[in-house]
């Protein structure tokens, strides 16, 4: 027994000192969390306790970084492009264990790639990247609702989510999507804009009837979009939702009113922060919910020109920016890759050269105002001369949104052609009555003066004049559609070939059916007329044909300047105008005087004042001082008609005055001062 207790003592021994290395090294586990779950992983590092021992990555942020991106309209690799937006993702997941990426619309459509795939190559591009949400802009509709909700839908592994988008009285999508970040859970709720009933097809969300049988929560005050987007943020909270992030597709542009991103935050509470699309802006912004809470706001303009970023801090900040090209400039080697295996299917169509140009042809201005919205272009010329002259009728309308990008001088591939019309529209001819001619020039007018419309009319055939300063008598249903004009006029001198329009006369005229059959952009006095060509060419196609056949493959000078079909006056002339030349812009700029008001905030004040709207491209400067008469210092140049001055110390007085700027010939040229007003800081 004796023995037997030694040896298994000796026993003992041994085994502790087989044990001694691993114990010697057992402090060196360490703990990295995942990127994805929060959840941590154990692992071992070797070599531990030498003199040249690696020291340890630093431990990643749990704040939540929320990407987005709206508006792309198939900006593939334009910009950052999807290649940048991969790589920056990956930065942020280096840097961050809580990384989101969702898209606010119209992503799809605007393109080559988008129209030859019918949107499906921008699907695959999106899958590659890795969205986590999308929600559906108008455009997304744009190839018809069976090739988005039964092709596109499917194929994209992102969620759709839509909190408006109804089929009757139900729902498409899931008003939202929740994701759980660690012990957080953020509820990303889908906003789609009720104008897609009329920036889309309308007969798309129409049986054959024509009665509507989709809806984005369309009515004139706003109420039931609202209500659905507070129904979807209250069952998010229901739910356990710790913060609600707003994914809309809905702009700040007043002319969109009641259904801005901005009318939504207003008119609802629970929305932490939102990102926005639909209207092409860029900004950063804070605006008050229904209960007086500052809620941040982002928009990222278009094609990819910046990434919207929203961070979501671990002691609950929130911040909103957004990431241009001069930061996220790296490029994914293998989403670029992907990206250029999917160019390659329709590449050789795209850069088949189908006709040339002297000029460029233009839809806007240096400083990317969409003049083709609003006023007449030489390419919005060409257009509409295609249709009438390629199906022969006496007049023909194009809308200014149907009218994508510019042709610069030279070659005019296949590619470019798609890009002026991505949108496959056909052509058709029929006919109408003068007075049908007269209320939708009224009602593609109706914004001129104030701000753009997508449904302003581009023509051939005809001309016309407009009086901007004239407020629109147009009235519209609860879904933006013509009802009627309810007054006068502030469209006249209306032309027909040289005669003056008669209202009771018949003429033929060619558009495609987006607008003459289907109603688009709200066109709904063309309903019912009769059709002499029914869809007989694709938009593009029509185009082509008559730069190759009409114009013997070259558009020449004739095309280098607008050709005067279109007057956009400030008064409406009563008696025949006197032949004086007008004066130049100098001579305005210089005789201008603005008058300027202030309000006082807390620790600021708030200047408005009159712009020079017979000047284009002016600007304003706002000067400070604390004499009325002297010591004067400019506080900002700015384009816009207001201007905040804050940081102002509390019970002094503060004095403004604002003049406008422009540079015409090389040099500045100033107008009058304005008055001076004066305000106490608060």
């Amino acid at each position: 027994m004796k023995n037997r207790r030694v040896l298994a003592v000796l026993l003992a021994v041994v085994v502790m000192i087989a044990m001694m290395p691993a114990m010697a090294f057992a402090d060196t586990t360490t703990t990295t969390p995942t990127t994805t779950t929060g959840a941590e992983i154990t692992t071992t590092t070797p070599g531990a306790g030498k003199t040249d021992e690696t020291p340890a990555a630093p431990a990643k942020s749990n704040d939540i970084v929320i990407l987005g991106t709206s508006d792309v309209h198939c900006g593939i690799d334009q910009n950052i492009g999807y290649a940048g937006l991969a790589a920056y993702k990956k930065a942020m997941a280096e840097k961050y264990n809580y990384v989101a990426l969702v898209d606010a619309g119209d992503a799809i459509q605007g393109d080559t790639i988008g129209t030859l795939s019918k949107g499906e190559y921008l699907v695959d591009i999106m899958n590659e990247v890795g969205y986590d949400v999308v929600v559906p802009g108008n455009h997304e509709f744009d190839y018809g609702m069976d090739q988005f909700l039964n092709v596109i839908v499917p194929k994209m592994k992102a969620t759709y989510v839509s909190a408006n988008f109804m089929k009757g009285d139900k729902l498409v999508f899931d008003t939202y999507k929740m994701m759980t970040y660690g012990s957080k859970k953020v509820a990303f709720v889908g906003i789609s804009t009720p104008e897609t009933l009329v920036k889309s097809t309308p007969t798309y969300f129409q049986d054959k009837f024509g009665n509507y049988i989709y809806d984005f929560c369309n009515d004139k005050t706003g109420d039931k979009l609202y209500k659905a987007v507070q129904s979807a943020v209250d069952a998010a909270k229901k739910a356990g939702a710790d913060y609600v992030v707003a994914v809309a597709h809905l702009g700040a542009d007043t002319a969109s009113a009641p259904w801005t991103s901005t009318d939504v935050i207003k008119n609802t509470t629970g929305i932490d922060a939102l990102l926005d699309g639909h209207a092409h802006e860029l900004f950063v912004k804070s605006v008050k919910n229904k209960d007086g809470k500052s809620i941040k706001m982002v928009a990222t303009g278009t094609k990819l020109e910046n990434i919207g970023k929203i961070v979501i801090a671990e002691n609950g900040a929130i911040t909103a920016e957004y990431i241009g090209a001069d930061v996220a400039k790296d490029k994914d080697a293998d989403v670029a890759k992907f990206i250029d295996s999917i160019k390659t299917k329709y590449d050789a169509l795209v850069k088949t050269v189908v006709a040339k140009t002297d000029v460029d042809l233009i839809i806007a201005d240096q400083k990317e105002n969409r003049l083709v919205r609003s006023e007449e272009t030489n390419l919005g010329d060409l257009c509409a001369d295609a249709y009438k002259n390629v199906l022969g009728a006496d007049i023909a309308f194009v809308n200014g949104g149907g009218i994508r990008v510019p042709i610069k001088k030279g070659n005019i591939t296949y590619g470019d052609i798609i890009a002026v019309h991505p949108f496959g529209n056909m052509a058709c001819v029929i006919e109408v009555t003068g007075q049908q001619i007269l209320d939708a020039l009224e009602f593609g007018s109706r914004n001129v003066g104030t701000g753009e419309n997508g449904g302003f009319l581009q023509v051939s055939g005809l001309s016309y004049s407009i009086h901007k300063n004239f407020k629109s008598t147009v009235e519209l249903n609860d879904k933006e559609e013509f009802v009627k004009v309810g007054g006068a006029y502030k469209v006249y001198d209306v032309k027909v070939n040289g005669e003056a329009l008669d209202p009771a006369k018949t003429y033929t005229m060619a558009s495609h059916n987006y607008m003459l059959k289907n109603g688009g952009d709200g066109f709904k006095m063309f309903k019912g007329s009769k059709v002499l060509q029914d869809e007989v060419m694709v938009d593009n196609q029509v185009l082509i044909n008559y730069i190759q056949n009409n114009l013997k493959g070259v558009v020449g000078s004739e095309y280098a300047a607008p050709q005067g079909r279109i007057t956009i006056t400030d008064t409406a002339p009563t008696v025949e105008p006197a032949p004086e030349p007008a004066p130049d812009q100098k001579t305005i700029l210089k005789q201008f005087k603005t008058k300027v008001t202030s309000k006082k905030q807390k620790g600021a004040v708030k200047l408005t004042w009159k712009a020079c709207t017979e000047v284009k491209g002016v600007k304003y400067q706002v000067y400070k001082s604390l004499k009325k008469s002297k010591g004067y210092k400019r506080v900002i140049t700015t384009s816009k008609r207001t201007y905040t001055v804050k940081k102002l110390t509390k019970g002094k007085t503060y004095y403004f005055k604002v003049r406008a700027v422009k540079s015409i010939d090389g040099k500045n040229t100033y107008s009058k001062w304005s008055n001076v007003t004066y305000k106490k800081a608060a």
